[in-house]
């Protein structure tokens, strides 16, 4: 990897993680990458060790960075590999790295219906694709109809979602293979009814979680025919602070950093809401938010 990193501008040693998280924590990444295309991410990954750690990053929602770093390289989709297009009249190529917003702004403009849920993920498309993200009644998957991934090795595999298992905030395909596309198809709809949807989405948003402050999202995943807040709201830990960072007032499942937590601060706390929980109702909280690196 040395080579490359000598000769292209886009990628880096010993990079600082806490800008390109949510959270604003972490330490930092031993090598750094921000592909240009899938041709040139395909190039890399053929030049990179077989045993090099690889992490692939979106927007930074959904995860945390442990304090001490991630020791191999961070493949960074944000702002990059975010083309999408019109594949047919109601079939959608959205790569990775496009936010999910931007997909369902895409979609609305188009006139396709039931995309609008995507304007609550706070992501990237590889990253709903990799979660089954929902929101608002949505899931991702309902509407996947083909797949590309890249592997180790650099090559590009064009699958179908038979071939992946999904499930709740879980998806399980290939091993060492990444999202780098998907299609998507939705039925035809209205494209003013489709923008009016949105709208009334990220209001639900702004008026029920903590939009603006520091947070990854939902930190617990609902557990079945349950919620996450409801519980940890009634074992009272609303508020409930560790160094610098906090359960939500607003919503319970948002742990908030004030500005000074540190990322032990903020798994501390969800490790404490976690155990109280289990304590109290007997019902273990799986996580949604995904842990990387060294303590």
């Amino acid at each position: 990897m040395d080579a490359i990193i000598e000769c292209r501008d886009n990628l880096f040693k010993k990079h600082e993680l806490k800008r390109y998280n949510t959270w604003r924590v972490g330490g930092t990444a031993d090598l750094f990458y921000q592909p240009k295309s899938i041709e040139e991410l395909s190039e890399t990954l053929r030049e990179c060790h077989v045993k090099t750690p690889i992490l692939w990053l979106g927007l930074g929602s959904n995860i945390l960075f442990r304090d001490a770093g991630f020791r191999g390289l961070v493949i960074a989709t944000q702002k990059h590999l975010d083309q999408v297009k019109q594949v047919d009249h109601n079939t959608i190529r959205a790569e990775a790295g496009l936010t999910s917003a931007k997909f369902a702004k895409f979609c609305a403009n188009l006139g396709l219906a039931e995309s609008e849920f995507f304007s609550g993920i706070p992501g990237t498309v590889g990253g709903a694709l990799a979660m089954n993200a929902g929101a608002f009644g949505g899931e991702t998957w309902r509407y996947v109809v083909g797949i590309e991934t890249i592997d180790r090795q650099g090559n590009i595999h064009h699958r179908t979602p038979d071939e992946f298992e999904v499930n709740y905030r879980e998806v399980n395909g290939k091993p060492d293979e990444w999202f780098v596309a998907g299609y998507f198809k939705f039925p035809q709809g209205n494209s003013e009814r489709q923008r009016q949807a949105i709208k009334s989405i990220l209001k639900k948003r702004s008026d029920s979680q903590p939009i603006g402050q520091l947070n990854c999202g939902s930190v617990f995943r609902n557990p079945p025919n349950n919620f996450a807040a409801k519980l940890i709201e009634e074992t009272g830990l609303k508020s409930f602070r560790i160094g610098g960072a906090y359960v939500s007032e607003k919503h319970a499942n948002f742990i908030i950093n004030d500005g000074s937590a540190t990322a032990s601060d903020i798994e501390q706390l969800i490790e404490t809401v976690r155990n109280r929980v289990n304590q109290e109702k007997g019902i273990q909280l799986k996580h949604e938010v995904h842990m990387y690196g060294e303590y």
